[in-house]
């Protein structure tokens, strides 16, 4: 661990705030390993080194984890959003306005990660290890909910549920909103870089080399809590809001300062866009890089883009090859598994409701046609494990067990293997 930046390798041009004295004395005597978050955060990093860049897509439950590695995807992301509308622990629905319980986020990490587990182990009782089933998992802390006694909880939690980088941004948590969404609320920021260095140490503390990343929402954001930090004085209007808020200049300008200050804090730094703008991301890594040569950059290729609103086809088919070339080496679709999810249901059950089982068995011929690419779930019992604990069985009984599931199952009777 380095404190000061000036270092080759993993911490070269990082800062930290603290000694390792401090680390060693947070610790305590018992030094916990976080086995799935320290292999996944050093082959994230290496990823980030040796790809042009690494394409993500949200996932929103661990089967769509399973099936974005079987096809060929590095990395996942896992977004906030997602979890606020449909993965929560309150078991509700919310917009993304930090709504939901701080724990939901690592718990659906820990799920993904079990997911990928119980693939794992199923293919390797098969006699295949070809695939790297454990994908390291980027996860959304949101706003750290709270101050960054609250980050620094929330990035231990994390760590526990193996996830391998996680990201903060710098809106106030308690008015957090969606980066596409109006009345954002900015923190000093000074306040953001404290939640950047919390985050950081908690890694430390777990001893887990930990992707930090580093969101500004200042693009779009017009409002900040205070104006005392000097940093943000280019930006203040002068006015206030009725609830005491210092209105701001949002803007590039000011994504590029708040970029700027959070880059010695963080991994990769990602300012929240409002289109697909390529112009707009070139400005921005120049102006980060003038300063930071080499800082990774993440981009979100976000659902709330109208694409051919802004892009032709070609543009788009290009979009995340020139983003490479400008450094954005992690870029991801946050909202992946909610709409592919909820397109595909929707197209099922319309055909169903119109046809009945016609619908259905065009789903199921489909998915036949996918196995000629690897595709396998398909046989369901087997892709959640009936084999083996099979071979469980079989084990524990010395190779004589009589009550085997997928012996004689219609699975095997009806499906290729």
């Amino acid at each position: 661990m380095a404190t000061n930046g000036k270092v080759n390798g993993r911490w070269a041009g990082i800062e930290r705030p603290y000694t390792q004295d401090d680390v060693e004395r947070l610790r305590g005597t018992v030094h916990v390993e976080h086995t799935l978050a320290r292999l996944g955060a050093e082959r994230l990093w290496e990823l980030l080194q040796t790809e042009d860049y690494v394409p993500t897509l949200g996932a929103l439950t661990g089967g769509q984890a399973v099936q974005m590695a079987k096809a060929g995807l590095k990395a996942i992301y896992l977004s906030g959003w997602q979890v606020a509308a449909d993965g929560n622990l309150a078991g509700q629905t919310y917009p993304d306005q930090s709504l939901y319980p701080s724990n939901s986020g690592p718990a659906l990490v820990r799920r993904l990660n079990n997911a990928l587990l119980r693939a794992d182990q199923i293919h390797a009782a098969e006699g295949d290890t070809d695939t790297y089933w454990l994908a390291p998992i980027v996860a959304d802390a949101e706003a750290g909910f709270g101050g960054p006694l609250n980050a620094f909880e929330l990035m231990k939690a994390f760590i526990e549920a193996g996830a391998a980088g996680v990201h903060f941004e710098d809106q106030l948590s308690s008015e957090k909103k969606c980066g596409h969404l109006g009345g954002k609320v900015l923190v000093p920021t000074g306040h953001f870089l404290r939640t950047l260095a919390a985050a950081r140490l908690a890694a430390d503390v777990c001893g887990v080399p930990t992707v930090l990343v580093a969101r500004t929402d200042a693009l779009s954001a017009k409002l900040v809590t205070s104006d005392s930090d000097p940093a943000d004085e280019p930006f203040l209007t002068g006015d206030r809001t009725a609830e005491g808020f210092f209105r701001v200049r949002e803007g590039l300008e000011a994504a590029i300062a708040r970029g700027r200050a959070a880059a010695p804090y963080a991994d990769l730094v990602w300012f929240e866009t409002s289109t697909p703008d390529l112009g707009e991301a070139r400005e921005f890594a120049q102006a980060v890089h003038e300063e930071f040569q080499g800082k990774l950059l993440a981009y979100n290729c976000s659902p709330s883009f109208n694409w051919r609103a802004h892009l032709d086809d070609s543009e788009i088919a290009s979009f995340q090859e020139d983003l490479a070339e400008l450094g954005y080496r992690f870029q991801f679709v946050t909202l992946a598994g909610f709409h592919s999810l909820n397109a595909a249901m929707f197209e099922l059950a319309r055909g169903y409701a119109q046809e009945g089982m016609s619908a259905y068995v065009r789903l199921q011929e489909g998915e036949f046609a996918l196995e000629e690419d690897g595709y396998s779930a398909t046989r369901h019992q087997r892709e959640a494990g009936a084999g083996y604990f099979d071979a469980v069985a079989q084990a524990v009984s010395g190779g004589q067990s009589s009550t085997l599931a997928l012996e004689g199952s219609t699975e095997a009777a009806q499906f290729r293997t």
